[in-house]
């Protein structure tokens, strides 16, 4: 024994008794209670229902068993553990001292981790009171498995993320109150699979990986906090691949590998009551016993007979005789459950607990807080037909019918209460906390009790006539049917339907009914209330008014009662993925909008070796799911999104530089762990040089949209840019470099109408699908859309529209007649640049430098005139093509020969499918501000420095290199293939306004006409224009300070020679104070997840 332990517990007796935690039946302490205090000094005590019957007793009883403890020479109190859930699952109940709460999913529909905090910390504090010390709490499982798990409503949500932070807002609320909390039930209740008869125990099948992406995700995050004092281990069975175990808190590689060396857990491990009949069928509770310390367990649980406790105490003295436990193994946990003790308890509080006088203090502050919590749990699925308030769809003189189920009233109720104590036995069952098996809580009654005061309640609130019966799993009987045609609105409970089938038989009986009276002029309105688990219709569209209430306890539906009379109106939300799906707005008659809180699905970083096949697959249903103009998805796979990071290493001279300008890429999916599908993905960049973060794509499944899977992967990007960079100044929507999505995807009326989209300023709305998507991230995301709405002068707010255009007959297509001339007079000349790094000419190149000149040149002039990502397109064509001659073309050459520039390669060098084009002026002046001498060549005659005006890309197969899906998916659609003419750039020219509009104009056409000729002599059936932005045609965006009309004069500039409109995006900018606002915890319910 180490020198930190009492003498004391040098008695093995004494050490012995701390490891484990018992019960017994009555409402007084018994001889063996007694017993098992002073003789075999048990130091933890579990109170159920059967021991409760008011606060006052409670507090009496619990002074009772602390003073045994005291003069038995205990030198720390007693543990005093208790379940209070809340909702249906309370084992004090006290209508006069105990305030009922809501349940777990019930707090998380309310949308506030604040309330929880405060719901538990009042409920800690009212059981405190009583003497209690340990709050067997809260529940962290998940409902992976939400319909059909037994769990139900104690559960939080089948949300992992959700699951923790409620979860963790209550485990707080209990330590500020002064009681010690255990998290339950590890590794999870949620997903169980029942395979046989009551006796056999339930399954779980998913695997570690599995369980560690859901399931143990909100056990991992309480314990980081670091406040979880105890974790409750279960005892349902793993089967999976790597784990084979019978019972989970008997095993070692449960409790000890992956409970405290994985998860690191370091408190008490409190096992699952080893009194259950299988385990002792199985094994036999002294060997259950033995195997549960032996695999990490510090307290033992053995709910009530007294026969079955007496041999785990022995089985664990022969354990130790036996060297089959050890003495370490004991102070072990020995010290785990001191440290408990010395953090929720000590003498003086035990032995005089506040008891009614606390209680009457704070009841009036609690059942305030009761009444709030309820009125905000209260959920509106669906109100189609606008049935509430019942005082607006009905009149007083209509008769209204309630039809509910038959079932045992719950725990926490009066009735329960009223039951037990006229009842001259108490039967033994199952323990009431560790019920996974609640099938019996929701078994049928004889009469009409349980919601008996609910229809008074509600005749007396509406003032009107009421009919009340109840339904059996024998159907609809002509009672029913003779009910109902009298009734004009007919209220139909259920309770746990999808357990209890017959009620949902009934309930679609009923809707038949009315369906087929109100089509035959019947007034016959149907509302469907869930009163336990809100999954009974959720999805059901054909019940058009849908409530859930969570539980029903008497609060409950008092709650209902105000929320079907108007006199609040339900802002309660529905859990986990139900939050996603699509509700209507409930309108009380004082008006108001209901909003819906934002589910966050998990959402992981992209990992090449796991998702890569997940993520081609998705881009192939993409492809699928597509409107035709978006269909370039297939042209692009998995690999597209990584070009960045492999493009900085293909050019060493300028690595380093690159990695200045855009060297950060992260990406995130959402994935089903079980099957490795992919649900959604979303790719982010960082440029450094803009202290810009870029959302380059998000895009969902078709059929997961409206789930908030986008708005999840939007989220975690955002915040991931932000925690790694913390000196980023704005945000970008769209890249054009990958060049999946450049911005917002416009549909074709966005751009066609010279009139209205592209119109500076225009307000015409656009087609749904891109309303759609504009509203997303406006309203969703927290984007500002809107820059002419007159931003603050601190807010970043930049939007630009980014087209792609097609040539699609491009052997027939000529020059404009005047061009070449009109050029030749301008003195913009013209020449040829090859791709291939470091071949050809290289005038002027420094040692060891792979480019030229000239190559440099271009990248020295798009630098100043582009964004960092239009750099990178253009140092990704110089250094992709095979080695080739430098050439120059000048307007002065024989213009009107469109062959003359490069008539003396073409033949030589077929293999070469990139070039850069660049218009230059001579100019006896030295260069403007950002215009960059030429780096030699060819051209017209003048004398003074050539200054480069323009560049632009000329591909015919570069769709797939340059990770341009729009000009892939053209040319595979082409039977005689497409070109590419990529990324213009052009700089603003001298002059007045107008003139420097023309002469911007003029250099774009004049690059665009050569490119088109290129790809024309390349034998190309058609040519794709890439990357059409701002008023110089430029791909980077700087453009002056009329881009918008500029931008519209270069478009229809280039429609003139007879290209037509294949996509528009609008990209978008914006400073980091407006894309914070998705982190607000409400979002009002719109359309959700469209690809980006």
């Amino acid at each position: 024994m180490d020198a930190d332990l009492d003498p004391l517990w040098q008695d093995m007796d004494w050490a012995i008794g701390q490891m484990l935690i018992m019960g017994w039946d009555g409402t007084e302490v018994t001889p063996q209670i007694r017993e098992l205090i002073t003789d075999h000094h048990l130091g933890s005590i579990l109170l159920t229902a059967k021991n409760l019957k008011s606060a006052h007793q409670t507090a009496k009883l619990v002074q009772e068993l602390q003073t045994i403890a005291h003069n038995a020479g205990h030198p720390y109190p007693l543990l005093i553990a208790l379940d209070q859930e809340n909702g249906g699952v309370n084992s004090l109940f006290d209508e006069e001292h105990i305030c009922q709460f809501p349940s777990s999913m019930g707090q998380a529909a309310a949308g506030s981790p604040d309330l929880s905090y405060q719901l538990a910390k009042a409920t800690a504090t009212e059981v405190s009171a009583c003497g209690v010390n340990l709050i067997l709490g809260p529940v962290l499982d998940v409902l992976t498995n939400a319909r059909y798990q037994p769990l139900g409503v104690r559960a939080t949500s089948d949300d992992p993320q959700e699951v923790s932070q409620y979860g963790i807002a209550a485990m707080k609320g209990y330590k500020d109150a002064g009681v010690a909390t255990c998290g339950k039930h590890f590794p999870s209740y949620g997903n169980l699979d029942f395979l046989g008869s009551s006796l056999d125990i339930p399954i779980i099948t998913q695997t570690l990986e599995e369980l560690a992406l859901s399931a143990l995700v909100p056990f991992r995050n309480a314990i980081a906090t670091g406040k979880l004092d105890a974790m409750f281990v279960g005892g349902c069975g793993i089967t999976n691949p790597s784990m084979k175990v019978a019972h989970a808190c008997l095993s070692e590689q449960v409790v000890d590998e992956l409970l405290r060396e994985e998860l690191g857990f370091t408190g008490v491990a409190i096992s699952e009551c080893l009194e259950m009949e299988a385990l002792r069928t199985e094994m036999g509770v002294r060997t259950g016993t033995i195997m549960a310390v032996q695999a990490g367990c510090d307290l033992v649980l053995l709910c009530r007979a007294y026969d079955v406790q007496l041999e785990a105490i022995s089985g664990l003295k022969l354990g130790l005789e036996n060297e089959v436990l050890t003495k370490e193994r004991v102070y072990t946990s020995l010290r785990r459950v001191l440290k408990m003790k010395r953090g929720c308890t000590d003498w003086a509080k035990a032995l005089n607990p506040p008891g009614i006088s606390l209680l009457k203090q704070i009841h009036p502050s609690h059942l305030a807080l009761s009444m709030k919590a309820y009125d905000d749990s209260i959920t509106v699925m669906r109100d189609n037909e606008k049935l509430l308030p019942l005082n607006e769809s009905m009149h007083q003189e209509e008769e209204l019918l309630l039809l509910t189920p038959l079932v045992k009233p719950l725990p926490a109720s009066a009735m329960t209460k009223t039951i037990l104590e006229g009842s001259t036995k108490i039967r033994s069952e199952n323990p009431i906390h560790d019920k996974w098996i609640h099938r019996e809580r929701s078994a049928i009654m004889s009469g009409e009790g349980v919601f008996r005061e609910l229809g008074r309640s509600l005749a007396r609130a509406r003032h009107g006539k009421l009919l009340h019966t109840s339904y059996t799993a024998n159907g609809v009987r002509p009672v029913h049917e003779s009910l109902i045609q009298r009734a004009s609105t007919i209220i139909l409970l259920t309770a746990d339907a999808n357990r209890n089938l017959y009620q949902a038989g009934f309930t679609k009986h009923v809707a038949m009914m009315c369906s087929l009276l109100k089509a035959s002029g019947h007034k016959k309105n149907l509302i469907v209330i869930a009163v336990s688990s809100p999954y009974d219709f959720a999805m059901d569209k054909s019940i058009g008014t849908y409530i859930c209430t969570f539980d029903f306890t008497e609060t409950a539906m008092s709650a209902l009662v105000r929320a079907l009379c108007g006199a609040f109106t339900p802002h309660g939300t529905l859990p986990g993925t139900l939050r996603k799906a699509p509700r209507k707005a409930v309108q009380s008659s004082a008006g108001g909008k209901s909003k819906t809180r934002t589910q966050h699905w998990l959402v992981e970083p992209y990992d090449v070796e796991r998702d890569t096949k997940g993520l081609q697959d998705l881009l192939f249903t993409m492809v699928r799911g597509s409107a035709p103009n978006h269909q370039y998805f297939y042209a692009f796979g998995p690999h597209s999104f990584s070009l960045l990071s492999d493009m900085m290493t293909m050019d060493q001279q300028h690595e380093e530089e690159d990695k200045k300008k855009m060297e950060e890429q992260q990406h995130f999916v959402v994935r089903n762990s079980s099957t490795g599908a992919l649900y959604g993905f979303c790719s982010t960049y960082y440029l450094p040089s803009t202290f810009t973060g870029i959302i380059g794509a998000i895009f969902v499944d078709p059929s997961k949209r409206n789930l908030s899977i986008g708005y999840s992967l939007h989220r975690r990007a955002v915040r991931n840019l932000l925690q790694k960079h913390p000196d980023i100044k704005q945000f970008q929507l769209g890249c054009c470099l990958p060049g999946i999505f450049p911005g917002i995807p416009l549909e074709h009326s966005d751009a066609l109408s010279m009139s209205s989209a592209i119109t500076p300023g225009s307000t015409t709305s656009s087609t749904a699908a891109s309303s759609g998507l504009k509203s997303w991230f406006s309203t969703t995301c927290g984007w500002d859309l809107s820059p002419s709405s007159s931003p603050s002068p601190s807010s970043v707010v930049r939007t630009r529209k980014i087209y792609n255009l097609l040539l699609p007959s491009l052997q027939s297509w000529s020059s404009p007649p005047d061009l070449p001339t009109t050029l030749q007079l301008a003195g913009i000349s013209f020449d040829l640049i090859p791709g291939g790094g470091g071949s050809g000419r290289t005038t002027n190149s420094t040692p060891n430098s792979s480019l030229t000149a000239e190559q440099e040149s271009v990248l020295s002039f798009v630098s100043s005139h582009a964004t960092p990502e239009i750099l990178a397109l253009y140092r990704l064509a110089l250094l992709q093509s095979p080695p080739y001659s430098f050439s120059s073309y000048s307007s002065s050459a024989s213009p009107t020969d469109p062959t003359t520039y490069n008539n003396n390669h073409h033949n030589n060098h077929n293999n070469n499918n990139t070039w850069i084009i660049r218009a230059k002026i001579q100019s006896q002046s030295p260069p403007a501000p950002g215009v960059v001498e030429g780096g030699g060549g060819g051209g017209g005659g003048g004398g003074g420095a050539e200054q480069v005006i323009g560049t632009i890309i000329i591909s015919s197969e570069l769709g797939r290199d340059l990770h341009l899906p729009s000009l892939s998916s053209a040319s595979a659609s082409s039977s005689g293939g497409t070109g590419g003419v990529i990324a213009p750039v052009v700089s603003s020219m001298t002059g007045q306004k107008q003139q420097q509009t023309n002469a911007n104009l003029l250099v774009l056409q004049g690059l665009v006409m050569l490119g088109l000729r290129q790809n024309k002599r390349e034998k190309m059936a058609s040519c794709l224009l890439s990357w059409v932005s701002n008023g110089n045609g430029n791909g980077g965006g700087s453009g002056s300070g009329d881009g918008g009309q500029q931008q519209n004069n270069s478009v229809e500039t280039l429609l003139d020679m007879g290209f037509e409109v294949q996509q528009v995006w609008e990209e978008v900018v914006n400073g980091v104070e407006q894309v914070s606002l998705p982190f607000f915890p409400f979002e009002t319910d719109t359309r959700e997840d469209v690809e980006e």
